[in-house]
């Protein structure tokens, strides 16, 4: 299956989504943010700990299904920050399943990896 990817994804956050199958996440990163803004509730998204540029194929992760997307501003108190907002988009997931990484494909809305479902023995990601 083909799908979008969120990258750069804590590990802690990862293991919660594995511990209870719905978790919502906090999106501040410009790069998944724009992601998620070409995403629908029902959706399915790839998350992977790895960082955009390492994700090639082999990289592991979890399918999830998008339940609830909402967009909201925070206003930044830094006194040495440029901006006074940051743009953070809420996201509610349920873990679908794990998957590993067959293609990736540049698009422009980001990139899209081909995954494959993986059973919970086949993962060496932890």
């Amino acid at each position: 299956m083909e799908l979008p990817i969120l990258t750069g994804i804590s590990r802690r956050t990862l293991d919660a989504l594995m511990r209870n199958p719905y978790r919502t996440l906090e999106i501040r990163s410009a790069r998944n943010y724009i992601v998620l803004e070409s995403l629908r509730e029902g959706d399915l998204v790839f998350l992977t700990y790895e960082a955009l540029e390492d994700v090639t194929r082999g990289t592991e992760g979890m399918i999830a299904r998008v339940l609830k997307i909402e967009k909201t501003h925070q206003r930044v108190l830094w006194e040495e920050s440029d901006e006074r907002e940051v743009s953070v988009c809420r996201v509610q997931l349920r873990l679908v399943g794990l998957g590993k990484v067959v293609e990736v494909e540049e698009s422009f809305s980001g990139l899209r990896v081909r995954v494959r479902e993986m059973m919970p023995h086949e993962m060496s990601m932890g």
